[in-house]
């Protein structure tokens, strides 16, 4: 992965911080990351413990080894945000010594960037093993990356599953292509997000989808899905024009006030306008959907449609 690539996968990720946070002080911002590292470390611990024994904690087959878990002993970490209390897991024989964050180390300061490049990048088992390679000099197995990503990827069901406020004033729903790894394969997926406004003006990611293409039978199925999760009512939402999306949503929420996504009105409308016409034109069109009262939006129009 290009450097570039690299600093917009993790702007990107800066960014879902700041959305799920919204801090307002350093010591907001602060807390946010040790929210996130803490159990960040202790999935990727458990994980290492998983690969130490040969089995995961749930596992009811025979085992070939005798040794067994033995509880979570306590820590207190040194990191750039402050220090964050994790719990590390331990073994009956005394045997485990992760390589993630090693006994007697504290000071952990210096590979959040390179932990934070190791989900930007996607989980995949190479640019993991490229990525512990380069914070610990050493290589690690495909198995044992596999073991240690794993033990994330339930917390992430889970916030995918959470349940949801009852009610939204205003929330946006969009679709945007990007190219994803599958496996071997690197395709296009759709990426179905829907962002809310809840009652107390705090905006959430009510979840993400991948399908290969957008459509509205998909949207009816996420529709349904965050009914399921708790969702009953909804004052607003903004869409694009895709076909039947309008109808769908109101078959889901029959109270709903549908809004077009100004945005997608205004790139259909520049469309048709001369190249030499289209600063005048946009800064003209701006006064119309930007007006303060309906009476000034009605009168900006009818100069609009003089012009």
């Amino acid at each position: 992965m290009t450097k570039s690539k690299r600093d917009e996968k993790s702007a990107e990720l800066a960014n879902q911080i700041l959305e799920n946070y919204q801090p307002e002080t350093v010591e907001d911002m602060q807390n946010a990351l040790k929210d996130i590292f803490g159990p960040m470390f202790e999935s990727m611990l458990k994980g290492e413990m998983n690969h130490h024994l040969g089995y995961e904690s749930n596992d009811k087959t025979e085992k070939e080894t005798e040794n067994r878990r033995n509880g979570y002993g306590k820590k207190t970490i040194k990191a750039s945000s402050g220090e964050v209390d994790i719990k590390v897991p331990r073994d009956r024989d005394g045997s485990f010594n992760p390589e993630l964050i090693p006994k007697r180390k504290k000071d952990v300061s210096a590979i959040e960037n390179k932990v934070i490049s190791m989900y930007a990048r996607g989980m995949s088992q190479r640019d993991i093993s490229s990525t512990i390679q380069d914070i610990y000099g050493f290589s690690v197995s495909h198995e044992m990356v596999s073991d240690i990503t794993d033990q994330v990827l339930p917390e992430l069901e889970e916030w995918q599953t959470r349940p949801l406020s009852n009610c939204y004033a205003f929330v946006f729903v969009d679709c945007m292509y990007t190219t994803i790894r599958n496996q071997y394969e690197t395709k296009k997926y759709a990426v179905y997000t829907i962002l809310g406004y809840t009652m107390e003006g705090n905006k959430e990611i009510l979840g993400l989808w991948l399908n290969e293409t957008e459509s509205k039978h998909k949207w009816m199925q996420i529709f349904d899905e965050i009914k399921a999760r708790g969702v009953e009512d909804i004052f607003f939402i903004s869409m694009d024009g895709v076909s039947g999306l309008e109808e769908g949503s109101r078959a889901i929420f029959p109270d709903v006030i549908v809004q077009r996504c100004m945005v997608h009105l205004i790139r259909n409308s520049v469309k048709y306008v001369p190249s030499k016409d289209y600063k005048t034109f946009t800064k003209t069109l701006k006064k119309v959907y930007g007006a303060s009262s309906l009476k000034a939006c009605l009168s900006a129009f009818e100069s609009f449609q003089q012009q």
